[in-house]
């Protein structure tokens, strides 16, 4: 037994309510069960509204398994427990009182609970070596319950990438542009090099990037931030650059990060050696670039709007040091799409709301155009249902679904979850 599913119990009413007595004997009914408090302190409802007998009470709601709980988690000594109205509990086994010797009233759900939600939550949260523990049902679920809880869930995860964007808003003093060049860096650094590639993004006056059409200065400007130029070199172009960023290290009066980005375990194209000239490249020929992204929704116009490729020196290195065979390092449309999916759409997510506008049809609609990403969590979840993951809202959606809810057992704040507990028989 676990108080989660008591507060499932309570806040859905999951018990026959309309028969609800405190352990006094005293009627009880449920105007309002309160605001759900997730938090780990405090009271577990918030705001509920009960009539005890003839007296209707507004306060707070303390859910436990045994009445006794409130004393071994010291309730009587906490302040915040002083507008609790109502105790439920699983079993009632002492009197619990208030600083004026009142005793709170006490409902106990042992006998008003149906056996189906005890043994639905058994079987869902029972100890097992399940990938997720509805694996066994989550091909039922019907695909109007699914597409709707992924759409919730793919807006959670917009909002929690929002939560950056909006610091890094700040931070640019309300500069979008600004905003974007960093989420760009940080995506094409990827998950090993972004944070590296963001740190080297905030440390340079966006104005600087905004006024250069030189890619060759860009260029000096992030391998100098990011600590890649060896002053010892003998190498033509990374002499030139040397001399090039230590002409705007002065003039800017620069401090480099203290971070080199890494290489090992990467494919050569996604080196940050290649990614950084890519973005060089990027900003030197494009102006204004967050106007163009902010008002397109066409795919194939964001394939064009990204077009670029790393400068000359490069179609032959993949580092300063080895030359390797000439090859054009273009952006690819792959990976143009992780550039949507991750810097893009949460982008116009976020200034659509910071606008006021709340209509998240075409970023949904933009997001199915994209295939879904492939990955350890997408690929488990095509296992037990084939197709679930293909398309890019989709595979968000799952990854934050894994390990925000599946693999903290949140069965009861998950739809689906939801669903399998209010089943009337168990299979």
């Amino acid at each position: 037994m676990k108080e989660d599913f008591l507060h499932y119990l309570w806040k859905f009413k999951k018990f026959n309510f309309l028969s609800a007595k405190t352990c006094g004997g005293e009627t009880i009914e449920l105007q309002a069960v309160g605001m759900h408090n997730t938090s780990s302190s405090g009271p577990d409802f918030f705001n509920a509204r009960l009539k005890i007998g003839e007296q209707v009470w507004a306060g707070n709601v303390e859910i436990h398994i045994n009445s006794s709980d409130w004393y071994a988690h010291k309730h009587e000594t906490d302040p915040a427990f002083d507008n609790v109205i109502l105790h439920v509990v699983w079993e009632h086994d002492v009197e619990i009182f208030r600083k004026d010797n009142s005793a709170i009233p006490c409902l106990e759900l042992k006998k008003l609970t149906p056996d189906y939600a005890w043994k639905n939550y058994k079987n869902l949260l029972a100890v097992n070596k399940k990938w997720i523990n509805c694996a066994t049902d989550f091909n039922s679920f019907s695909e109007f319950k699914l597409e709707n809880w992924l759409e919730r869930l793919y807006v959670e995860r917009l909002e929690k990438k929002s939560i950056l964007i909006q610091d890094l808003l700040n931070r640019s003093k309300n500069d979008w542009e600004a905003v974007l060049f960093q989420l760009l860096a940080k995506n094409f650094g990827l998950n090993k090099n972004g944070e590296v590639f963001l740190k080297m993004a905030q440390s340079l006056p966006f104005s600087k990037i905004r006024q250069s059409d030189s890619s060759h200065q860009l260029e000096a400007l992030f391998f100098g931030q990011l600590n890649m130029l060896d002053k010892n070199s003998e190498i033509y172009f990374e002499k030139e650059l040397i001399q090039e960023y230590k002409f705007l290290k002065s003039k800017y009066n620069l401090k480099p990060i203290l971070l080199k980005p890494q290489f090992f375990r990467l494919r050569p194209t996604n080196f940050p050696t290649i990614r950084l000239s890519q973005l060089a490249q990027l900003y030197a020929s494009s102006k204004n670039l967050f106007s163009e992204v902010i008002k397109e929704w066409e795919r194939d116009r964001f394939y064009a709007i990204f077009s670029t490729e790393a400068t000359e020196f490069w179609k032959s290195h993949y580092t300063f040091e080895k030359e390797s065979k000439a090859k054009p390092k273009i952006l690819t449309k792959k990976f143009v799409d992780l550039i949507l999916i991750n810097t893009v759409i949460p982008l116009k997510f976020a200034f659509d709301r910071n606008q006021g506008k709340a209509d998240v049809d075409k970023l949904f609609g933009l997001m199915r155009e994209l295939p879904g990403e492939k990955n350890r969590i997408t690929n488990g979840f095509e296992e037990l249902r084939k197709g679930v993951a293909d398309n890019a809202m989709a595979s968000q959606a799952l990854i934050q679904l894994k390990p925000n809810y599946c693999d903290k057992n949140r069965c009861l704040e998950c739809n689906l979850g939801l669903e399998l507990l209010n089943k009337k028989s168990v299979t």
